[in-house]
């Protein structure tokens, strides 16, 4: 009788000791799958605001006079993010020809723009696992 009730004693310890360990490896794979999310969040941040002074600099170099950028398109270098910028608006000097536009009346300012800033992974790149999507509405001076 006491050689029966050892075997279920063990079988009862080795049933509780997978289960601990399947709970541990479960929370390790998450915990391992929530650092790369992170990191590619970080990364689509920081292309983010890379996309945003680019499209500054497009602006800058745009002339006014034959109307306003609407829209630009950004692709990161290794094509693994995508950043469409909406300008929606703009704040210039009264002189400046451009739809969309609100005039300002100070010269100390070279004006405003309102953009809408979408960034999103691109589908077809092989390192994208999960889709990001981060949007972002700013208000920058030219």
């Amino acid at each position: 009788m006491r050689r029966g009730f050892g075997l279920i004693q063990v079988i009862f310890f080795m049933v509780i000791l997978s289960s601990i360990l399947t709970i541990t490896m479960k929370y390790a794979t998450i915990s391992a799958k929530q650092t790369g999310d992170l990191f590619v969040m970080e990364q689509a941040e920081l292309f983010m605001q890379s996309a945003i002074e680019l499209a500054l600099l497009g602006m800058s170099a745009h002339d006014k006079n034959t109307g306003c950028l609407h829209e630009v398109k950004v692709t990161s270098q290794d094509k693994q993010f995508i950043a469409d910028i909406n300008i929606s608006h703009y704040f210039l000097l009264d002189n400046e020809t451009c739809d969309r536009k609100t005039p300002i009346v100070t010269e100390e300012s070279n004006g405003m723009i309102l953009m809408d800033i979408v960034v999103e992974t691109n589908s077809t790149h092989p390192k994208n696992t999960q889709k990001v999507r981060i949007t972002k509405r700013t208000l920058q001076r030219l």
